[in-house]
């Protein structure tokens, strides 16, 4: 859109005005609206992102080589380190992994390797993420130690994404999305080569995944006959099928060549490259294609993004930042199930960033890749206030009952002394982390009763105003240690709960049954008590030119004096010519028949009906709202549940088997499972300290 020729070409149509909608706009023009990074995060319109990094780490005196995976917890033994070193065999010495506790000596597991003396585990702590041994050396998940080449990390970061991409994935199958991982290599090359008559043959990253695939399928397949198991037993078995590099095609040859990159970009302008992995996009989403796993050479052309990509693994160095934000950008889009549905707020909740999670697996340390990748985040926000003082909030309009209301100097005194009485701002009047808090748990602070009415805008406006720590909820730690396993322990067998048990695990049919008529005049009495739609208005304010003035009045407008103010009504506005399906609107919006719409709307009382007319959206948008209580209320009323045949087992509690991060784990002595997870902060949310309470209390089970 802003190219030279399209904009002449605009000229042409002589139009009132011109919408450029883009991303990344090379000219900024007046900005009517702007979605960026931090308000799609927000909005929770895009997946959270965890990062695993890593960190290459020299002990002193020593290139023993080391990699800490992860801490291991489990509710019948203390944490465990899963641990890969070097042992020493007759022949050779190989890298393997093992999974040890406090006690162990590396000097003996190795096979006594000499540089593994004195390395013997002190302390395992699962909240920091680190082991310490007896010689004082303390490594931290993540990082890796010793004589490290660039292959070694690479496996490492295969490794990991596939780790990665299992511990989601049974979750997320049983939701009915398919989980996909994406890898980034810099030559086609290191995937995949060609023998001398020409067959394909794997190249070394290729090698590395079927190997470490394998040993992580092969931990991840039990007994059991559950759904799952027999999607990894059938179809994720052949470790040839699983994995696909999308790359482009000599033309000559029909070999997979390096893409051509854009002169001044890491991105291919090729589509030849990505022709299969875009023609067969709902293919590759469904459980029925194999393909889990996608390596690709560069960055995905602009415009390709999958939605159920989880995992990117940059298996290349990259000194552009930008080139980092668009590689984490083509998994950023919410995710689908098999019936293409989009897992958002609307359909899942507070649990849409649970179940949408893209995890990022870097070839950098934590730190410096979260760092750079909000610097650069930040670099393309928008202009965002950064203070929430009275100066801020002075002269802002809020809507209230959809009217626009203007905060003046007194109101926005009385909000500055609110967030200084609650901490909620610092000295600087910096937005604190105690309401941010308080804001996730639904705990803030009512305001004033003389503003309460205009809360729901004064909070939007205090969220608005910006800090660098706003970023930080944006990432997560992927090394954080989390517990994978939480089986029932001796509780549940108790007989208290088993007679509680016996008695709730039946399995029941809802039925809900309520007369359309019962409906129709709930909805009608409903709607002409609370139907309100705006009229047009106006305000006229003569004003005089103060004869003193500083740069904040003068930057928001307030350099005049409101000598007089009269705001009336439109009484002879235009009203729009476009026609509008009322009816139709209405059934849609609310899932009933036309007939039943256009009785409900044929008993509204005239003056209801005539608001229409005033605003046609806004009328449509609350007779929805309103019928909907209705309907909601009268399905509580109205509900019923029958018995029928069967009973819930005990895999119930058990079934879902997703990771989750010891930070909101509860170690609990009451309760049917060792660990019971919370929503929310940890120490601070309801829910946390209702599992407190009850594991505190004398009543509950014993």
């Amino acid at each position: 859109m802003g190219g030279a020729v399209t904009q002449k070409a605009l000229k042409n149509f002589n139009p009132l005005f011109t919408l450029n909608y883009s991303a990344t706009h090379a000219v900024q023009h007046n900005t009517v609206y702007v979605l960026d990074a931090l308000d799609a995060f927000n909005k929770r319109l895009v997946k959270k992102i965890e990062v695993k990094g890593f960190e290459v780490k020299n002990f002193r005196g020593t290139d023993s080589y080391m990699f800490l995976e992860q801490i291991v917890l489990s509710s019948k033994k203390p944490p465990m380190a899963r641990i890969e070193l070097e042992i020493g065999y007759n022949k050779s010495i190989n890298r393997e992994t093992r999974v040890l506790g406090v006690g162990d000596d590396l000097y003996y597991v190795s096979q006594e390797m000499e540089q593994y003396k004195g390395y013997t585990i002190s302390d395992i702590d699962p909240f920091r993420g680190t082991v310490t041994f007896t010689n004082g050396e303390v490594i931290q998940t993540g990082e890796v130690s010793g004589d490290v080449s660039e292959s070694d990390m690479r496996r490492i970061q295969i490794r990991e994404t596939i780790l990665s991409h299992f511990e989601k994935e049974e979750k997320l199958f049983n939701m009915g999305i398919k989980s996909l991982s994406l890898f980034f290599i810099d030559e086609v090359a290191k995937y995949r080569q060609y023998d001398a008559d020409g067959n394909e043959v794997l190249g070394e990253y290729g090698q590395m995944f079927e190997q470490e695939y394998l040993n992580v399928l092969n931990e991840y397949i039990t007994v059991f006959d559950t759904p799952y198991q027999k999607y990894l037993k059938s179809t994720c078995s052949d470790v040839s099928a699983v994995h696909k590099g999308y790359f482009s095609i000599d033309k000559k040859t029909g070999h997979s060549i390096d893409s051509q990159l854009k002169r001044g970009s890491e991105f291919s302008d090729d589509i030849s490259a990505y022709d299969l992995i875009l023609k067969n996009k709902e293919r590759l989403l469904s459980f029925e294609e194999p393909t889990r796993f996608i390596f690709s050479h560069s960055a995905l052309r602009e415009g390709w993004d999958n939605p159920n990509v989880f995992q990117i693994c940059t298996l290349k160095h990259s000194d552009s930042q930008t080139a980092k934000r668009q590689e984490v950008g083509r998994g950023l889009r919410l995710c689908v199930n098999q019936h293409g549905n989009r897992m958002d707020a609307e359909s899942c909740g507070d649990s849409v960033h649970d179940i949408n999670m893209l995890t990022v697996i870097a070839s950098e340390s934590y730190k410096g890749f979260v760092a750079n990748l909000q610097s650069d985040i930040k670099t393309v926000l928008y202009d965002r206030p950064t203070t929430a003082s009275s100066e801020y909030f002075n002269g802002k309009y809020v809507k209230v009952d959809g009217t626009p209301i203007l905060i003046d100097k007194n109101a926005a005194d009385t909000i500055e002394f609110y967030l200084i009485s609650n901490g909620y701002v610092d000295m600087k009047r910096k937005v604190t982390d105690k309401y941010r808090t308080d804001v996730k748990m639904g705990t803030v602070a009512p305001l004033p009763e003389e503003i309460q009415p205009m809360a729901e805008g004064i909070h939007t406006l205090i969220q608005s105003v910006y800090d660098d720590s706003v970023l930080k909820d944006m990432f997560t730690d992927g090394h954080e240690t989390k517990v994978k396993d939480n089986p029932l322990n001796d509780n549940f067998a108790k007989a208290e709960f088993q007679a509680l048990w016996k008695q709730i695990n039946h399995k029941y049919a809802y039925t809900v049954e309520f007369d359309s008529d019962e409906l129709i005049r709930k909805s009608i009495d409903h709607i002409n008590e609370k139907l309100f739609v705006s009229e047009l208005q106006y305000t006229t304010t003569i004003g005089r030119q103060k004869a003193e003035m500083n740069e904040h009045e003068v930057g928001r407008g307030a350099s005049f004096t409101g000598e007089k103010t009269r705001t009336q009504t439109l009484k002879h506005a235009q009203t729009s010519q476009i026609k509008y399906d009322l009816i139709g609107k209405v059934a849609e919006g609310t899932v009933l028949t036309r007939k039943t719409v256009a009785t409900i709307l044929k008993g509204l009382r005239a003056d209801k009906l005539y608001m229409f007319k005033n605003n046609p959206e806004e009328f449509i948008s609350k007779v929805i709202k309103l019928i909907k209580e209705q309907k909601a209320t009268m399905i509580v009323e109205h509900i019923s549940y029958d018995q029928i045949e069967g009973e819930y087992d005990s895999t119930i509690f058990t079934a879902e088997k997703s990771a989750q991060t010891f930070d909101k784990a509860f170690r609990a002595t009451k309760a049917i499972q060792d660990y019971v997870f919370t929503d929310g902060s940890a120490e601070k949310s309801i829910e946390r300290r209702f599992v407190e309470d009850l594991d505190a209390a004398q009543e509950p089970l014993q």
